[in-house]
């Protein structure tokens, strides 16, 4: 009962990390901009993001079950700050180059959690290369617009 009880406040930590889509969302603002042709479909953004965070509550629950409040679980923690604000930056102050730079520093802590998770769990490891894949991705795709725009 004490892992159930400890992997349902990673998930609501992510889950308060994911409000943050919600709260900003793309709207007209967004659709107004100039975007690559490979862009994906606006649905294509929710369930992406919805598997993935169910992969990084996971991952992140697994490193702490491990290691405790190890570094792995600090990066973890620090990258959570940086996914939430992303959407703040890109639809609520509609600054794409700060999103950019934020996505950059997100992209770190991802490759670091991925590092220092490693010796402790590596299924926490593997849980964050479909993360590490969608935030580059992202990055490229964020890249593009702010060139465009």
């Amino acid at each position: 009962m004490r892992n159930l009880g400890t992997f349902l406040v990673f998930a609501a930590l992510v889950a308060m990390a994911a409000s943050t889509g919600a709260r900003f969302m793309p709207g007209e603002w967004y659709a107004g901009l100039n975007k690559p042709s490979w862009t994906p479909p606006n649905w294509a953004f929710p369930v992406a993001w919805t598997i993935l965070y169910v992969m990084i509550a996971i991952a992140g629950w697994l490193a702490w079950r491990t290691g405790g409040l190890s570094g792995a679980v600090v990066i973890w923690g620090i990258g959570l700050v940086f996914n939430a604000l992303w959407s703040y930056l890109m639809f609520g102050r509609h600054d794409i180059f700060l999103a950019l730079v934020d996505l950059c520093a997100l992209w770190l802590a991802v490759v670091a959690f991925m590092i220092a998770a490693w010796p402790l769990d590596t299924r926490a490891t593997y849980l964050f290369l479909p993360y590490l894949a969608w935030v580059t991705f992202a990055g490229v795709l964020n890249f593009a617009v702010w060139r465009m725009n």
